[in-house]
């Protein structure tokens, strides 16, 4: 797992990497896929869900 140091540093490599212009913008990116991804597996579950009602 890490740690707060760890975590800062990784944060000030993406800051030199991106520039802080870009952060809000990553930032988002990486909002919408985790919400579109979690909204794919839900969406999985249910259909598997479905399909094994349907067998019964």
């Amino acid at each position: 797992m890490l740690g707060g140091q760890e975590l800062l540093i990784i944060l000030l490599i993406v800051l030199l990497l991106f520039g802080g212009s870009k952060l809000p913008e990553l930032a988002r990116s990486l909002g919408k896929a985790k919400k579109e991804f979690k909204k794919g597996m839900e969406e999985e579950e249910k259909e598997g869900k479905e399909e094994e009602e349907k067998k019964e």
